[in-house]
């Protein structure tokens, strides 16, 4: 039976808003270990998605040795101006050798992930695919032992 993206991913998703000031925001991802955020609307509506990569980047930010300059940042930039708007979602219903290789295709490190009716319902990251690749091997080790 194929393995489901909803078995794997994580379903507690920490969320931004496009208002939200950058600051803020990446010292909440920071705060949550976390590398992307879902940016929602006021209805809830998967709108973008922002990573830590995009609040360090070069084209915003003076070249820097080090993170030192995150600590300078103010709010007065937020989510909208930097987050990703055409994003690339999973579903729940996927299976997990499909959301790889979109993952894979596109060097994504996560992307948020979708039910039937397009409601955001969690976060599938790179390391959620090794929990699963980690199931298939026991298993794989286990059929083994029976033969």
């Amino acid at each position: 039976m194929p393995l489901k993206v909803s078995n794997f991913m994580t379903s507690k998703v920490l969320v931004a808003h496009p208002d939200d000031g950058i600051r803020r925001t990446f010292f909440r991802m920071r705060e949550n270990e976390v590398h992307h955020m879902p940016v929602v609307d006021d209805n809830r509506q998967l709108i973008g998605v922002i990573s830590d990569r995009d609040l360090r980047r070069p084209e915003w930010v003076d070249e820097a040795p080090d993170l030192s300059h995150i600590y300078e940042l103010d709010d007065d930039m937020s989510v909208k101006d930097l987050m990703t708007s055409n994003v690339t979602v999973t579903h729940t219903y996927d299976t997990i050798a499909k959301a790889t290789k979109v993952l894979l295709n596109n060097r994504f490190g996560a992307m948020p992930v979708l039910n039937k009716d397009q409601e955001l319902v969690g976060m599938l990251a790179s390391h959620d695919l090794l929990k699963a690749l980690d199931l298939l091997l026991d298993e794989q080790k286990a059929a083994k032992k029976q033969r």
